[in-house]
């Protein structure tokens, strides 16, 4: 396993991702402020320290001669960045209205890219003791429970934590009688409510869930979910991680117009809008939104 490309710089994420959440649950416990970006969108205490945390991990590890591309450093001219053949994305935390909201559905997000495709990416959602992982010729991961504290002080993933990795898709979900489409918690759109009702037209028997953050790609990625489509803005931090976990799990993620696969490090960091589909979802690539 040891020679499988970016395995040292998928362990590094895991670790930075597990202390960043312990840094994200220490602030969800209290009271915190709640500041507001020029968009409106909400900041917090939690997301500076989760950002802080994760950087001095990757650069501790000795692997910041890799750019680091995430809210924070939008600004980054493209003429700077179009020459990057890898790149971290990060969001320290993603889904901070459910941070602000305590409904549990916030996660980090840590990617690495190359060739603007993410080969690599950790989803952890620290409330619910859930951290994804997927990794281009290794596959997809999930862990929940007691081993993922356990590995909050180690420099490394640790035995415990390797022996309770599930495999992606999980198997009993595979063969589930209902179609599953997994929506936003915060940002539904007409085109969503279109796309499942064009769904049901294919599928006697469809349930739709929301979820918040980048969890709805974990739910695709271990089919509880069959579709996750996005058809509301999305920024490149809030969808590289994700994509990796979905994609080494076996699944697609791709624009919704053309059916191309998303890109990353682009000229305009704002995604268009894309479509999830699991192992068990190709039957909606012929629907338009």
């Amino acid at each position: 396993m040891s020679n499988i490309p970016y395995i040292e710089h998928l362990s590094v994420a895991i670790v930075a991702a597990i202390k960043a959440g312990g840094e994200i649950l220490d602030v969800y416990k209290e009271d915190f402020d709640v500041e507001y970006k020029a968009d409106s969108s909400p900041l917090t205490q939690a997301d500076t320290r989760a950002d802080e945390v994760i950087k001095t991990i990757i650069e501790s590890a000795g692997l910041n001669d890799i750019p680091i591309l995430s809210e924070e450093g939008r600004d980054i001219p493209y003429e700077e960045r179009k020459g990057w053949k890898n790149l971290w994305i990060v969001d320290p935390l993603d889904g901070t209205k459910e941070f602000v909201k305590k409904n549990g559905e916030f996660t980090v997000n840590i990617a690495l890219i190359e060739d603007n495709r993410p080969v690599m990416g950790v989803v952890y959602a620290p409330a619910k003791e859930l951290l994804y992982y997927g990794l281009r010729d290794l596959g997809a991961f999930m862990v929940k429970g007691e081993a993922i504290a356990k590995t909050r002080d180690a420099s490394t993933p640790n035995d415990e934590f390797l022996d309770a990795q599930e495999i992606l898709p999980l198997r009993e979900n595979l063969s589930k009688d209902s179609f599953t489409v997994v929506g936003s918690r915060s940002h539904g759109s007409e085109a969503q409510e279109k796309f499942v009702a064009d769904i049901k037209k294919l599928h006697p028997n469809v349930e739709f869930i929301s979820a918040g953050s980048s969890l709805k790609f974990c739910l695709v990625a271990e089919g509880s979910a069959n579709v996750y489509p996005r058809l509301a803005p999305t920024m490149e931090w809030d969808t590289a991680a994700g994509q990796a976990v979905v994609e080494a799990a076996g699944g697609k993620v791709v624009v919704a117009d053309t059916g191309e696969v998303l890109g990353y490090n682009r000229e305009d960091l704002l995604n268009p809008h894309f479509i999830v589909t699991g192992v068990t979802g190709a039957d909606v690539k012929d629907i338009k939104p």
